[in-house]
Order: C-alpha cells, then sequence, then structure tokens
C-alpha cells in the first residue's frame, strides 16, 4: 500500500484499509492474516494534509505509511495506524485524563503553531502530550467489539511456542519539548495456534507524570476467539522515581524503559471486549 489516502472531511475514519490493496500478507494461518508495513517518516506534503485533516500540528516523528493489520478471510479485519491514533487527541483544549502543564508547555505550543503555520496555520488549543485511546481501526462494517468478563489467557502466552512472525512497528513520537516522550507504537507476533498484538501509548513528562494506554487484542485460531483488553494506568513522576532501588544507578535506564514503567503503575480503568466472525456462506 503506498501512502495514506485522505477522504473528504465528512469520511470515517481517516484513513480505510482496503485489504486487498495491502499486497502479500507477512503471515498467514488457519484463515488469518497479518500486514505489516515499516516505512520513512511522512514527506512534507503528506504532513501538510494530514495536519489539515486533523486540524492539530503533527508529532515530531510521525510515521504515516506504518501500519499492522489483522485480517480474517471472512472479511473481518482490524488495523492500526498513526493518522487513526491522532485523531482521538483532544483538538480543542480538553484532554484526556487531564490537563498536563509543565513550565515551558505553553512556549513549546507556541513553537509548534509556528512551525505548523508553515505548512498551514493552526491556532486552536490542543493535547500538547498527544494522549489518544486509540484501539485500533475496525476495516470493516463486519467488526464489532461487545464487553465481556472473560480475560486474556495469559498462560497460553507464555508458552514457548515457536514464533512465525514477529514485528515492532512506531506509529509516532514526540519528546515533548525536551520534557519528556510520547510514543506509540504497535507489536504484535504470530505463534501457530494463536497471534498476541500490543498497541501502547507511553508518555513521560519528565517531573510531572507517566501515562499509559495499553490495547492488547488475543486471537485464537482454531475457534476464531478474538479478545481485545484495553488498560489505562497512571501516576505521579515521584511516585514511580520512588520505587527504583537506592543502588540502581542510572534512574534514567528505567524511567526510560515502558516494560518497566507500566509494571510500576496503579490501574485507573480497564475491559475486556469480544468479537465474533462472520460466518462464511
Amino acid at each position: 500500500m503506498t501512502g495514506y489516502q485522505f477522504p473528504s472531511q465528512d469520511s470515517d475514519p481517516l484513513y480505510h484499509f482496503n485489504v486487498s490493496a495491502l499486497g502479500a500478507p507477512a503471515v498467514s494461518r488457519l484463515g488469518w492474516s497479518v500486514y505489516s508495513s515499516k516505512k520513512p517518516i511522512m514527506s512534507a506534503n503528506e504532513i501538510e494534509r494530514a495536519t489539515e485533516r486533523l486540524t492539530i500540528p503533527m508529532p515530531e516523528m510521525i510515521f504515516g505509511n506504518n501500519y499492522i493489520v489483522v485480517a480474517h478471510k471472512s472479511g473481518w479485519s482490524l488495523g492500526f495506524n498513526a493518522i487513526d491514533a491522532l485523531d482521538l487527541v483532544a483538538k480543542h483544549g480538553n484532554p484526556q485524563g487531564g490537563l498536563v502543564k509543565v513550565a515551558y508547555s505553553d512556549a513549546w505550543m507556541n513553537d509548534k503553531k509556528k512551525s505548523s503555520g508553515e505548512v498551514h496555520q493552526v491556532v486552536k488549543p490542543f493535547d500538547w502530550t498527544y494522549t489518544t485511546s486509540y484501539q485500533g481501526t475496525p476495516a470493516s462494517s463486519l467488526v464489532s467489539f461487545e464487553r465481556t468478563s472473560e480475560t486474556i489467557p495469559l498462560g497460553r502466552l507464555r508458552r514457548p511456542d515457536p514464533i512465525l512472525f514477529f514485528d515492532d512497528v512506531v506509529l509516532f513520537e514526540d519528546e515533548l519539548g525536551d520534557n519528556g516522550i510520547t510514543i506509540v507504537s504497535v507489536k504484535i507476533r504470530v505463534m501457530e495456534e494463536r497471534l498476541f498484538l500490543l498497541c501502547r501509548f507511553f508518555m513521560r513528562v519528565d517531573d510531572v507524570l507517566f501515562r499509559i494506554r495499553d490495547t492488547r487484542l488475543f486471537i485464537e485460531f482454531a475457534d476464531n476467539k478474538i479478545l481485545r483488553e484495553y488498560t489505562v494506568k497512571q501516576d505521579s513522576y515521584e511516585n514511580v522515581k520512588r520505587k527504583i532501588r537506592h543502588s540502581a544507578g542510572d534512574l534514567g535506564l528505567y524511567l526510560r524503559d515502558a516494560n518497566w514503567v507500566a509494571e510500576q503503575l496503579p490501574v485507573v480503568e480497564t475491559f475486556t471486549e469480544t468479537s465474533t466472525i462472520p460466518v462464511i456462506n
């Protein structure tokens, strides 16, 4: 697939995954296929179009042509891409999870607006941390989820099964004016009997806050069991920092490690959903 298609303003979602146009899958197993793309950052022209469409300045590094798509032969498919993730960023000064302020945030936002203005003037306030509750883009009207009391069977994922395919795709990243980092990435591993995907939003605002939004997708191939878990975690920078051993040495090694931080943060919200594969006549 060659880049994003920017449809008209009333189109939804922003980016339409046409599975038939994605080329050969990276891996296929028992009716399921995974498509993956890792490309350079978006061109100036693509950034201009994305800025105009989303009405917020783009992150410093946006990999707009990266994606991971999980598809079933029935037509069910769920994709992950940067533009749809950014479309859920608060655009009118009402950030998800509350406003995050640092000493230089106003100056940083003004600089962002000026740099974006070179391409297309953007003057609306927005969530400068790029916090998003993105859980994937249903690439088909056949995709729907409903809440369930089931949980992802972690025991199956701990088995030493051979990995048929693994990928780690970054969607976007921003250093928040040297005040920390926000990064959204998607990891997937495919085994013989199942697949597991993690889409993670990770934010660190130095001396202020840590925030994580995790979307986990589990699919068992044999019975087409689909589970999607969404978890929100958050805590103050100081609380997380206190959990580092005094003899640990470089504290930054821990504070930059999203996996370590995720283990320290309390859960603010979590729920699991299930989806059903349509019957193929």
